[in-house]
């Protein structure tokens, strides 16, 4: 299950559903929210929500969606539906963790049953932060070396079947249509005539069909290692199985497991590179988020460094519309606005430019328009990953910049992606479609494209700006150093249990 501020799916791993099938689960519940979601996440959610409608009345059950916040809403449902219990998924992001609160505390109110199961991450992230003595691990090293001792993850639950809900009986009339029915883009006050083509359809099926194609190509799976994976093919170079996790129409535990049929008996390529890696590094960032305050923040974050970033609306707004002037960058930051996904080295390249290589702008700004665009994102692993690329924590090689131009060259030398997502530039030759500016004027007449007014200047000279912003970076950890007051995070040898939700609630609720 995705809870997603109050967006909720549920998946065929979802424990807490399928604890006891077809005994008092008549009504199937999702609770939508309106939050900063772009239209390509609000798409792939409806569709999700078919596709889950549609699974459900093969059992005899319907899928109703809630309209408004779950703490308004609920009360009234556990009333005029008689509810006697509710079940959810544990979600770590602070403000799922509060609201959960305090619907459970309301449903105790009205003596309705809570069951909440664990099974939207590989592991239960407080048993990680246990076994590291009461704090997060601050390196995938660290964090491998827990799992192993845990053990694999468990095993997913198979979906209930039709013998299991055959005296389901779920009330259905028009009334109940325009009240609990799937909401439009229209509805939701979306305009839909400028999306393009749904390159990734949501919903469960559509999940399993893409992990059972990429599971078929043995060879690929077992020899997949992120880095080599190109950013920038013209198909995806990955299995774009994020968003179908992030939605809960995927479990990772299931994810997990057919992987592991996979590898058995076969030479295959081992963490943190491998696909089972990938699945690792979700649960690094989960485990950050739980046991790091102000995760998704600079100031009050232990681990964050303190940097003096700029504050530049304009350097955003062109980051964010591709108007930089760098033809790599703003084709990502095309195809990230028009699809949703891009891949992972991409966003690297991207994130890098905004932060630490040539805008300066904080990390906290680019997690913004990810968090809105990408099919994706997650409140954990968005925040983990654009303090990893600013190079504020997990990752301290601050003089490692990612060139606008240099870093696209390596694998698309003619500029077939750049070709694709910024048609402007198509008719220029390979030798100056990274650096378009470069190209005389005859070239630029010929390619119908003249820089600086069909396409921008750049809007830095990134060989200046990136010298200077490595010496800004360089000032930021010596200051960090010096500093004497040590995080919390960072004491050793206290080995304490780490705490529990309603613990961690009541410390944020003294705090406040």
């Amino acid at each position: 299950m995705l809870q997603n501020g109050d967006l909720v799916i549920i998946q065929t791993c979802n424990k807490a559903l399928l604890k006891d099938p077809g005994k008092g689960y008549q009504e199937w519940l999702l609770c939508v929210f309106t939050g900063s979601v772009g239209i390509n996440r609000w798409r792939f959610l409806i569709g999700a929500l078919k596709d889950l409608d549609c699974s459900l009345r093969k059992l005899n059950s319907r899928l109703f969606v809630l309209r408004g916040k779950p703490e308004d809403v609920f009360p009234k449902l556990f009333n005029e539906w008689n509810v006697t219990k509710l079940t959810y998924e544990y979600d770590t992001e602070p403000y799922s963790l509060n609201r959960d609160e305090k619907v459970t505390s309301l449903a105790r109110e009205h003596e309705v049953e809570v069951i909440y199961k664990i099974s939207h991450t590989l592991y239960n992230i407080e048993r990680i932060i246990e076994e590291n003595g009461g704090k997060p691990p601050l390196t995938y090293k660290c964090l491998q070396a827990i799992v192993q001792k845990l053990g694999p993850p468990k095993k997913p639950i198979s979906a209930p079947h039709l013998e299991n809900m055959k005296d389901v009986k779920t009330p259905w009339s028009e009334k109940s249509e325009e009240k609990y029915g799937i909401p439009t883009l229209e509805e939701l006050g979306l305009e839909s005539t400028s999306l393009g083509e749904e390159l990734f359809p949501g919903g469960e099926q559509e999940a399993l069909r893409r992990l059972d194609e990429h599971m078929k190509k043995t060879a690929w799976v077992c020899s997949f290692e992120k880095p080599k994976t190109p950013p920038n093919s013209l198909s995806p170079s990955t299995t774009v199985l994020s968003p179908y996790v992030t939605f809960g129409c995927l479990s990772a535990r299931t994810f997990w497991w057919r992987l592991t049929e996979v590898y058995r008996g076969r030479k295959h390529s081992d963490p943190p590179v491998s696909l089972h890696g990938q699945l690792l590094w979700r649960e690094f960032f989960y485990t950050g988020s739980v046991g790091i305050n102000n995760f998704n923040k600079m100031e009050g974050n232990p681990v964050c460094t303190q940097v003096d970033w700029d504050t530049n609306p304009e350097y955003l707004a062109a980051w964010r519309e591709a108007r930089t002037g760098f033809p790599f960058i703003d084709a990502i930051m095309t195809q990230l606005r028009q699809e949703g996904w891009i891949h992972h080295l991409a966003r690297h390249a991207v994130a890098c430019f905004l932060t630490r290589g040539d805008l300066w702008i904080s990390w906290e700004e680019g997690q913004k328009v990810f968090e809105k665009l990408l099919l994706d994102g997650d409140w954990a692993l968005n925040a983990g990953n654009w303090q990893w690329l600013s190079a504020s924590a997990f990752f301290h090689q601050f003089f490692r910049v990612y060139s606008p131009i240099a870093f696209g060259k390596k694998t698309d030398k003619t500029g077939d992606y750049i070709k694709k997502y910024l048609p402007v530039l198509k008719k220029f030759p390979p030798d100056y479609i990274y650096e378009p500016w470069k190209a005389p004027r005859s070239v630029q007449q010929a390619a119908g494209c003249i820089v600086g007014k069909d396409y921008p200047h750049p809007i830095v000279l990134h060989e200046q700006v990136s010298k200077k912003n490595i010496q800004r970076m360089k000032e930021a950890y010596a200051k960090r150093s010096s500093d004497c007051n040590e995080s919390p995070i960072k004491e050793q040898g206290v080995k304490r249990k780490a705490l529990s939700v309603s613990e961690m609630l009541q410390k944020k609720i003294r705090k406040e």
